[in-house]
């Protein structure tokens, strides 16, 4: 029996504070660094000087993509894979003020994310190097700081050496920054550690790391205080309130750390899981002297206690109880906003996945946002966390010489990789580390050595997971992997799901999982999945659609260029149309075929297959499925043959049009929970019905046909956001008939105009051969959609959003920003 059981880090830091650093005589340990910063897309060793000049230079707030900015071009060198967008290389500076209640503190300045190639200086000096721009690094400030003075931090940020990644990478300091204040005797950054041991006959016991670091030139005793409590108030109006305190006092030598241990017990625990994302709090406080009162440092976590079990015989096994992974791999950008990291863009995509039905994303391929990991914490989402795409040999080149991971593996992989692990190991989310995907080398012995090594330096850090990685043959056989496979303890399977049968046959202990499948294929990948135990789950390729990998996922018309995205410069395609769920967060079809499978939230879903145009038919391309719309309005189609597919938990379906019987079909799983109509097209009103076992009609959903546009109607994701110059309201735009039914044919171009203290940060329409900058104050509407961003100022007020469109009375939608 292969069986590797395995509890997990479950915990993360929150976000202390949204102000900048000021002149207070006060400070936060952890507070945002993202305001008032100047940018220039140029280069110029003068610009890292504290006395250099850069008064013309633009103002900018912080998450910021420069090259999001710009239109996706044709001759961009950035080219096929990373969407045509503009690259190069710019600097920031931020010139702040340092207090007196400063002398003598530990500084220190952390990075999220800087993509890539970052250098950062401080009044002059540099610092050090980040290449790898997914990595959260920090650097020191302390010794080079001017007390009751100003200082000057500027980053160089260098993505000109293209091409170095296969999908859009974005430009710049891209995640937030935070300032980090401490005492010389502190508790150590990533250096809390919170593991839930075991529960058993319904009590839990943690184990609580305390990294403890003594910078000062005198010995030490300090009171390490665990303090950790459930206080939650859940839907049915019940409170629950437990406090637990664990206190320890230690000795800590000058100029050294100490490592303390704690283990805190929980009767009845309150379990984490993507059904019921429990966290609870733990707060770590530092006292000097064994407990005079004299707090010097604390941390606030939160911490979800749960159990997970991989084996070949019974699966995942999640808090006791076999669970299957119904994944989506996710890239890093966020559409319209491109790579930036805005927390509540990580929140949104975390939460539309979660609508969309799944309970697991793998972060393709590298490490994702903190504020994407605390989203999947507190929403529940199950996450494979991944640090690279490639090894030792390239994957990008237009020339003999790559830029990708490749150029800096073998002198900064270990550091990346434990970054990541260090970073993300207490996140509840996390159930594996994944060190790579379709390595170039895959086949040869020296890659099995590399994934030891990989796999080696992650257990270093947390062995409480398991660790993986992404394969394919692409028509080798697959068994030449199995030297490979055994480096891991679960093998992840891109696109050869059909081996794992035999696979299996030939190494019973492996545990599979699939790490990439075709959208098309989800009925066949789901049912190996349900029928095998020692088949965990699978994520889609992909959840989301996402910039770059221009064309992936394309259908195309009569006229259009032949071929996959791989093949040709397929511009105006600039992104990837595999998603389940789109750039504006409509969810495709196929999002609620593939959600209905694997959940019993969604029973019947109704879409109308796009009609072949007169001059010939629509293709597909490899990870494309057939245009299918939430949409009875054709026009010029009037008699013509259509095809309406309806899919269904129930035994069988009834299909009316304008309240007369169409026809009755079954919808089991012989019929992969789909039924396909065809039938002459008459506009009107278009039912699916529900049909129970005995007969008995139950739920139904219908279409529209919809009239000419006549109206805009616009919807807000919320109606209040934070005053805290941070904080995203996303509205959609549909244009409707008369009588608000959505018209799907309207593409009017879209003005928009806002007024209070809020701006517009992206706009978008999920057209993915739409180049007009994502930046801008118009939109042409897609399929009868938009999208518009506000973010807002810091400043409390009413946030007025105007849409106009000619021939379309203009609509207004207010948003309130307040502290």
């Amino acid at each position: 029996m292969n069986k590797i059981i395995l509890v997990l880090f479950t915990a993360f830091l929150i976000n202390s504070s949204y102000e900048t650093f000021s002149k207070e005589e006060t400070y936060n340990r952890k507070q945002r660094f993202n305001f008032d910063w100047k940018f220039k897309l140029d280069d110029s060793e003068e610009f890292s000087q504290a006395n250099f000049n850069d008064e013309d230079w633009r103002n900018l707030n912080l998450p910021h993509d420069w090259s999001i900015e710009g239109k996706p071009e044709k001759d961009n060198v950035s080219g096929v894979d990373g969407g045509f967008f503009p690259t190069g290389t710019a600097w920031y500076r931020k010139t702040f003020h340092v207090s007196k209640a400063l002398k003598n503190k530990k500084v220190s300045i952390y990075f999220e994310g800087v993509y890539m190639n970052a250098k950062v200086f401080i009044n002059g000096k540099r610092l050090g190097d980040q290449p790898y721009g997914y990595t959260s690094f920090s650097f020191d400030l302390s010794s080079y700081l001017n007390i009751d003075a100003e200082n000057t931090i500027a980053v160089r940020v260098d993505n000109s050496q293209q091409k170095n990644s296969r999908w859009y990478t974005g430009s710049g300091i891209y995640r937030n920054v935070w300032l980090m204040v401490t005492e010389p005797l502190r508790i150590e950054q990533w250096g809390v550690t919170a593991v839930t041991k075991s529960v058993v006959d319904n009590v839990a016991e943690v184990a609580v790391k305390t990294i403890i670091k003594n910078e000062t030139n005198e010995d030490k005793v300090v009171l390490v205080e665990a303090d950790f409590l459930f206080n939650k108030t859940f839907k049915n109006g019940k409170r629950i309130y437990q406090s637990i305190l664990k206190e320890e006092v230690v000795s800590i030598k000058a100029k050294s750390q100490v490592e303390v241990n704690q283990i805190i017990t929980i009767q009845n625990p309150y379990l984490w899981s993507p059904v019921h994302p429990n966290l609870y709090d733990l707060n770590i406080n530092l006292y000097e002297n064994g407990g005079d009162n004299t707090k010097i440092d604390s941390l606030s976590l939160s911490h979800g206690i749960r159990t997970i079990e991989f084996s070949s015989e019974d699966g995942f096994v999640l808090n006791g109880k076999k669970t299957l992974i119904n994944g989506g791999c996710v890239h890093h950008d966020n559409g319209a906003l491109g790579a930036a990291a805005y927390d509540r863009a990580e929140v949104r995509k975390v939460a539309l996945m979660k609508a969309a039905g799944f309970n697991a994303l793998r972060t393709s391929h590298n490490p994702p946002s903190e504020a994407f990991l605390n989203a999947c914490d507190s929403l529940g989402m199950l996450v494979v966390d991944e640090a690279f795409d490639g090894w030792r040999e390239m994957k990008t080149t237009i020339s003999p010489i790559t830029h990708d991971y490749a150029s800096i593996f073998d002198k900064w992989w270990k550091h990346d990789l434990q970054a990541m692990v260090k970073r993300d190991k207490n996140h509840p989310s996390i159930i594996m580390w994944s060190i790579g995907n379709e390595i170039i080398e895959r086949t040869k012995p020296e890659a099995v050595e590399t994934a030891k090594m990989l796999s080696d330096a992650v257990k270093e850090i947390d062995a409480t997971r398991p660790v993986t990685s992404a394969m394919t043959s692409w028509g080798q056989g697959w068994d030449i992997f199995d030297p490979l496979m055994a480096a891991h303890d679960v093998a992840g399977y891109n696109y050869q799901l059909q081996h794992a049968e035999n696979d299996h046959e030939r190494v019973p202990s492996r545990i599979i999982v699939n790490t990439e499948s075709y959208p098309k294929n989800a009925f066949f990948i789901w049912n190996l999945v349900n029928k095998n135990n020692y088949i965990i789950g699978d994520f889609v390729w992909t959840a989301m659609d996402y910039l770059g990998e221009s064309g992936i996922g394309r259908y195309y018309y009569p006229g259009e260029p032949d071929g996959e995205h791989w093949q040709a410069n397929l511009y105006p395609w600039h992104g990837a149309y595999c998603g389940d769920v789109d750039l504006i967060g409509w969810r495709k079809p196929i999002s609620h075929y593939r959600s209905m499978l694997y959940n019993d939230t969604e029973m019947l879903y109704m879409a109308v297959k796009e009609p072949n145009p007169e001059n010939g038919e629509i293709k597909t391309t490899s990870w494309a499925v057939w245009p299918t719309w939430e949409s009875w309005t054709w026009p010029n189609h009037e008699g013509k043959l259509i095809d309406v597919e309806v899919y269904s938990k129930y035994p069988k379906v009834r299909l009316y049009l304008n309240d007369q019987l169409v026809g009755e079909k079954s919808t089991t799983v012989a019929q992969e929970f789909k039924a396909t109509f065809k039938l002459p097209y008459k506009p009107g009103i278009l039912k699916a019905v529900a049909v129970s076992k005995t007969g008995k009609e139950k739920e139904s959903t219908i279409l529209k046909t919809a009239e000419a546009a006549s109206k805009i109607k616009l919807t807000a994701d919320r109606k209040a956001i934070r005053a805290n110059g941070q904080d995203l309201a996303y509205i959609t735009v549909e244009i409707t008939d008369e009588n608000g039914v959505l018209n799907p044919t309207a593409a009017n171009k879209l003005d928009f105009l806002i007024s209070g203290p809020g701006e517009i940060i992206g706009v978008d329409n999920a057209d993915l051969k739409d180049t007009n900058s994502y930046y801008s104050n118009t939109r042409n509407a897609w399929h009868g959609r938009a999208l518009v961003i506000v973010k807002s100022g810091r400043k409390e007020g009413n946030i007025q959003l105007e849409v106009s469109s000619e021939g379309i009375v203009a609509e207004t939608i207010n948003i309130l920003s307040k502290y």
